[in-house]
């Protein structure tokens, strides 16, 4: 049973520039890769860390004014950006702690994604950099 939780308000920041207001979900996964390091001998396979491939996933409203999602990611396709994610907006803490990619690489950028009456979303990908959590304000 669980004995904390928290009401999701996630602070989303790619290059410095805060786009919380057009987002609506965020996943980051730390992944570090299972290298197999079994020997002769073994009876079963045995594996150590290799390389980390993290990975960030946000849906973002898609909006085309000054400052907003087009404006703010055309360019940084193909190219290392720093994002970082905070599990609400409050003070950042132990309890609530930034997470942070140095180096994600934005491989693509939907530029459009539009259905007849419905806001329009975007998901994007930020893959690899280095991984840091940050508990101090």
């Amino acid at each position: 049973m669980a004995t904390t939780t928290y009401l999701s308000n996630p602070v989303v920041t790619i290059n410095s520039v805060d786009l919380s207001d057009q987002c609506s979900a965020a996943t980051l996964t730390r992944t570090v890769e299972a290298l197999e390091s079994t020997a002769f001998g073994s009876t079963s396979r045995v594996y150590t860390g290799g390389l980390e491939n993290n990975e960030l996933t946000c849906t973002l409203y898609m909006s085309y004014a000054a400052s907003e999602t087009y404006a703010t990611l055309a360019a940084l396709v193909g190219t290392q950006v720093t994002v970082s994610v905070q599990p609400t907006s409050g003070t950042e803490s132990a309890t609530n702690p930034k997470f942070i990619l140095t180096g994600a690489y934005l491989e693509a950028l939907p530029v459009m994604n539009a259905s007849l009456g419905e806001l329009s979303t975007i998901d994007i990908t930020f893959q690899g950099g280095v991984y840091s959590a940050d508990v101090t304000p």
